[in-house]
């Protein structure tokens, strides 16, 4: 909402305090101030002049000499507008001026001729096109006769003013109107509101006599107010309306037109003039739209309507939606002399819903979708038409043409000053509240110890105790409720372990280098349980965006290698990303899907790209697997974790492994299917995806610090040889079963098949480190230890030493 300073002065006294004040005091109120537009952008030097006369330039044919009088002088301006005329009133920058954007207006040469000073469209004093009216989109702009030579054009434009730009809460609808903001703001600063003075003189003729109507949808449309002018002169609206109008953001067209436009600014009652004479029937009937029907409105689009929607007819066909937009068959134009002013209540739904539906948002359905003040649609109608003939010359027939169903009964609040006070925990005296609520004007009696309130239709947000509270506190003045510590047993916050974990992990998968991904939950079938590490009934959407979004997933990693795809068909080459997210396996009691946590990675590429070294390693397995363990041991994990090699569908049938835990199985990692990754235009892809919430949900001991060792440690290197299938991750696990507390670290360094080894075997040579940290050992204690896993492996794993 734009709120210019100057019209809002019209109803309420805001001399002697600055714009700049008046927004915090207005901000501090409750209704926040988003920004000051200052209009005239601190322009100076910016007059009124009078073409004398207006000639073609010798040296171009879209340049005109004119003579202009400013005043004081009669000076040479050289202009290119195409309708700049002889005896025309214009806007002229004299040398000097400073236009917005900082163009600096100087006396100059052009094609030879000289120019002292610019003649200026709106737009070039920083008016926006969209504002400007049509007649002048393309040119310079005329002022009206009245102006007068040398004197400032600023406040005939209307620019000598500040407007204040409001961003409203859905809640504040009355504050969608300058009436509305007047009583705000007469409340803010003690000040009464001054309210516009309705007062015309009405022909003998009567508006019933022409008009007849009927309301079918009085559930949408409980009230409809019809008043008739004729012998309007349609035309451009005096200077002060349009300059009103473009202050507020909107486009002026015709004085007619503007006036509802107006109304609609002051009161926040949206009205509609319709063209008596193409109405064709002296008719006007309000009901649902039929099925289908066809409608063309005023941006010249043909639309069709549902059934459900509410229309304005003349009795045999639409021509107007309803709170929406006016039909093109009964515009008001050039021509017309009989107008019929419509000031209606539409119930809020049914416009939101049309609106919604047809595409079409309007400064009116807004304003009715928020709710508009009941007892305002008479007066609107009743301030239009005298506007229309004191404004247009119309002649204004007696009464309206009124169906008014409408309960109109003010909203009864009744709450105690001491409610109110433990809520704020405050102590404002009665007498306080009293005169707070008299300033916002909301009709208050203090009975028994008991605020009876009548809350105004106007404020649509007033409803319960808790709104009168809440009007109390923004006006006395939120920042002087006290500050006061709960008295309660508190804890201090902090992250839960799983949280805490979750943390872990995802700060390990970033410092190794992988980026995280958020995808959608929602899938295809054929992707919903690709990839999946348990299956379950799917859940599917009953109204999908897309037959590509209607499955809730059972894996994360078909998202992901979207993910991959998409950044490899944009040349990012090398891709690594990770996940965190839930899946969602079958229904639990509350016939909602069960929801668990996984991980899940892809990585494709180059791993390694250092050109300056010259070295380079793409991805491959044991990247991968290299991070699972990282990811494990950083959780305290290490130990019990195994790879054991498989065959799963979409995977590489000699790459891929499912990972257990304590013999358990929590999730996979492998290379991508080469004809899935053709299929995908990738390159060779490796994917891993695990259990989150089963591997966080392991209670592990709190992590320990330990000193660096002082005492060597003794190194035994053993080589063996074991059957092709059987995996390096097994023996380890054996190894460090066997070895006891002395045992420190496993490490595998070599892989050997061909010359010497049979056939359907393999040689694994690992170093094996032993130490303690409170002295040396001695050889016996080393070769004890040992032997112990020498025999363990003979035994458990069927190794034999490899001489």
């Amino acid at each position: 909402m734009l709120v210019s300073t100057k019209w809002l002065s019209e109803y309420v006294n805001i001399e002697g305090i600055s714009t700049a004040d008046l927004a915090e005091k207005i901000t501090r109120s409750g209704i926040e101030v988003d920004s000051i537009i200052d209009r005239s952008h601190g322009m100076t030097n910016i007059v009124v002049g009078y073409v004398l006369e207006c000639v073609k330039h010798p040296e171009a044919d879209k340049l005109n000499i004119c003579q202009v009088d400013v005043g004081e002088e009669t000076t040479q301006i050289i202009c290119g507008a195409p309708n700049v005329a002889e005896g025309q009133k214009v806007i002229v920058a004299r040398p000097g001026a400073v236009l917005p954007g900082g163009m600096k207006i100087k006396k100059a040469k052009l094609r030879g001729e000289e120019s002292n000073g610019m003649i200026c469209s709106l737009q070039e004093l920083a008016i926006e096109g969209k504002l400007v009216p049509k007649a002048y989109a393309e040119g310079i702009y005329v002022l009206p006769e009245s102006a007068v030579p040398g004197e400032s054009a600023l406040p005939l434009l209307g620019l000598d003013d500040q407007v204040l730009e409001f961003d409203l809460t859905p809640n504040r609808s009355d504050a969608l109107s300058m009436i509305g903001v007047a009583y705000e703001v007469g409340a803010i600063l003690s000040q009464g509101i001054q309210l516009p003075e309705i007062n015309y003189t009405a022909s003998n003729e009567k508006a019933e006599d022409m008009l007849k109507l009927r309301i079918d949808a009085k559930e949408e449309n409980p009230m409809y107010v019809a008043k008739v002018v004729k012998n309007v002169k349609v035309e451009a609206s005096p200077l002060w309306l349009q300059n009103r109008l473009m202050a507020a953001g909107v486009r002026p067209h015709n004085n007619v037109v503007d006036i509802t436009n107006f109304v609609l600014m002051e009161y926040g009652q949206p009205l509609h003039a319709f063209d008596y004479d193409r109405l064709g029937t002296g008719e006007i009937a309000v009901r649902l739209a039929e099925q289908g029907e066809k409608i063309m409105t005023l941006d010249d689009t043909e639309r069709t309507l549902e059934a459900h929607q509410l229309v304005i007819t003349n009795g045999k066909e639409p021509v107007a939606i309803a709170g929406v937009m006016g039909g093109l068959n009964t515009e008001v134009h050039d021509g017309t002399t009989t107008v019929v002013i419509e000031s209606a209540y539409f119930s809020s739904g049914s416009v939101r819903r049309t609106s919604r539906e047809l595409g079409l948002r309007s400064d009116a359905s807004t304003r009715f979708e928020k709710g508009v003040d009941p007892n305002r649609v008479e007066a609107a109608a009743e301030r239009a038409a005298q506007l229309m003939a004191e404004i247009a010359g119309g002649e204004v027939l007696a009464g309206s043409v009124i169906v008014d169903e409408l309960d109109k009964t003010p909203v009864r609040i009744t709450v105690s000053p001491d409610y109110i006070n433990n809520r704020l925990g405050m102590k404002i005296p009665l007498e306080e509240m009293l005169a707070i609520l008299d300033g916002l004007q909301i009709p208050t009696e203090a009975v028994n110890g008991k605020l009876i309130i009548d809350a105004p239709t106007r404020r649509q947000d007033l409803r319960i105790q808790e709104d009168i509270i809440e009007e109390i506190a923004r006006m006395y003045g939120y920042d002087l409720i006290p500050m006061t510590l709960p008295i309660t047993e508190s804890t201090p916050g902090g992250l839960s372990p799983y949280q805490a974990k979750r943390r872990t992990v995802r700060a390990f998968l970033e410092g190794a280098g992988l980026f995280q991904a958020l995808t959608y939950s929602l899938t295809s079938k054929e992707q919903a349980q690709s990839y999946a590490l348990e299956t379950a009934p799917v859940t599917e959407l009953l109204m999908p965006m897309s037959e590509d979004r209607s499955i809730l997933r059972q894996s994360l990693i078909p998202h992901l290698l979207e993910a991959a795809t998409y950044n490899v068909a944009r040349r990012m080459d090398s891709v690594a990303l990770y996940e965190t997210g839930s899946v969602f396996l079958g229904e639990e009691e509350d016939g909602l899907p069960q929801e668990v946590e996984h991980v899940a990675a892809v990585i494709t590429g180059k791993w390694v790209d250092h050109a300056w070294q010259a070295e380079t390693k793409s991805v491959d397995f044991f990247v991968l697997k290299g991070i699972v363990e990282g990811m494990m041991d950083s959780l305290g994990l290490s130990e019990g974790l195994l790879f054991e090699q498989t065959v799963l569908d979409g995977m590489h049938p000699g790459r891929t492994a499912n990972i257990f835990y304590n013999a358990e199985r929590i999730g996979l990692i492998g290379q991508i299917h080469p004809t899935e990754q053709k299929k995908r235009d990738l390159k060779n892809t490796y994917v891993m995806e695990m259990n989150l919430a089963e591997i966080l949900a392991v209670e592990t001991e709190e992590l320990l610090y330990t000193q660096v060792p002082r005492f060597p440690s003794s190194s035994r290197d053993i080589a063996l040889v074991v059957s092709s299938d059987t995996s390096a991750g097994m023996l380890e696990n054996v190894i460090r079963s066997a070895g006891g507390k002395l045992l420190k670290y496993v490490r595998l360094f070599d892989l050997y098949e061909g010359d010497n080894v049979e056939d359907g075997k393999k040689s694994l040579a690992f170093s094996l480190t032993y130490s303690d940290a409170e002295r040396t050992l001695t050889d016996e204690e080393v070769v004890k230890a040992h032997d112990k896993v020498l025999n363990a492996l003979t035994t458990e794993a069927g190794a034999l030493l490899r001489g």
